[in-house]
């Protein structure tokens, strides 16, 4: 049965991927998306040979247009080693897409992991899901390293725009054989946009926020996020957060992993992958429900919804990949209780056909 297209106005950004991200997203594309929605698609080819290719503007380019129309999906990359340097020919071992697009966004990056009935906790206490909150800016993904050959001294400079007075800070002096060294920054400004961006969050979901720094070793840098965190809620938040009935409080890293259970937690420090067994990351199921409320779509946003809820509604009766059925059957785990990707996609969209011709009450 054909279903009538959803028109959105607003374009979507589209990043292109490594391996098998193409192939996964083509069918999901086909077979969950394009039926249904009828989409301006701005593409990008973000492929490790063609970000080599174009000297990685292609990366660039990709991250102005979501700036532009606001809304993109981007499939998996490879951030290149030395290995995949030699694998692909490249010209130049590229930083990473990730923290190139996250930098130009000034973004952060929130995972809430999506709960499914029949899969199992690794905490059975555990009802509600956490969300992550990741810096998008600077620090690991914008650090300068680099090795050290021999001895001598290190040291970090900072000369005043305007003047020729400058402040030498001595690192460390090798000796011997040398070793290795790294530098890396943020500012003011973005550390402020990642503080409110994580105190609206919290604001709309009505949770606790707590951050989490490593402040009694890096009394500075991570006291200076602790600091500015702390003066944003103060001076915006405080009131709002009080009438919502909600809180928010610093914590050192090492207290917060023990009191994680049910909060919103926002560590500061990259590059930070949280998982937890049971619960599905939902990073990018924001992307379709935002382009609703940009759109003011109200027929889209009713369709991205019944979109997750077939996605859960397949792994729910029994159709999911091996990765989820591990989590059930552990190692007895046999062929029949699990599918492939196209399979499970196409249980999905069967899932999803039945929910969109049900009538509405």
């Amino acid at each position: 049965m054909a279903f009538q297209k959803i028109k959105v106005v607003n374009p979507i950004v589209e990043m292109d991927g490594d391996e098998m991200t193409p192939v996964i997203w083509k069918l999901i594309k086909d077979k969950l998306v394009l039926p249904f929605v009828e989409l301006d698609i701005k593409y990008f080819d973000l492929g490790l040979p063609h970000r080599d290719a174009t000297d990685d503007k292609v990366t660039i380019e990709s991250a102005k247009a979501t700036l532009k129309y606001n809304v993109a999906i981007k499939c998996a990359t490879i951030t290149p080693d030395e290995a995949r340097m030699k694998e692909f020919n490249l010209k130049h071992m590229w930083r990473s897409p990730n923290g190139t697009i996250r930098n130009i966004l000034n973004g952060t990056v929130f995972r809430e992991p999506i709960l499914c009935k029949n899969i199992p906790r690794l905490v059975p206490g555990w009802s509600k899901p956490i969300c992550i909150g990741r810096h998008a800016f600077g620090d690991q993904y914008r650090a300068t390293d680099t090795v050290i050959q021999g001895a001598g001294k290190l040291k970090l400079v900072f000369v005043p725009e305007g003047t020729d007075e400058k402040t030498e800070f001595e690192v460390y002096n090798f000796t011997g054989a040398g070793g290795v060294a790294l530098s890396m920054y943020n500012t003011a400004e973005f550390i402020r946009s990642f503080a409110e961006a994580s105190m609206n969050m919290a604001y709309q979901k009505k949770w606790p926020l707590y951050i989490s720094t490593k402040n009694t070793v890096l009394k500075k840098y991570d006291g200076r996020f602790k600091d500015i965190f702390q003066e944003v809620y103060e001076s915006k938040w405080k009131l709002k957060f009080e009438e919502a009935g909600i809180s928010y409080e610093h914590r050192l890293i090492d207290d917060m992993v023990a009191y994680a259970l049910k909060r919103i937690w926002i560590p500061w420090i990259d590059d930070i992958d949280f998982g937890m067994s049971g619960w599905k990351d939902r990073g990018s199921r924001s992307q379709p429900m935002e382009l609703a409320k940009l759109d003011n779509n109200a027929a889209l946003l009713d369709f991205t919804e019944k979109l997750e809820a077939a996605c859960i509604g397949a792994v729910e009766n029994g159709k999911m990949t091996k990765d989820l059925a591990l989590m059930i059957h552990g190692s007895k785990v046999a062929r029949h209780q699990y599918v492939n990707t196209e399979k499970f996609i196409d249980a999905v969209a069967d899932e999803l056909k039945a929910r969109l011709l049900r009538p509405k009450i």
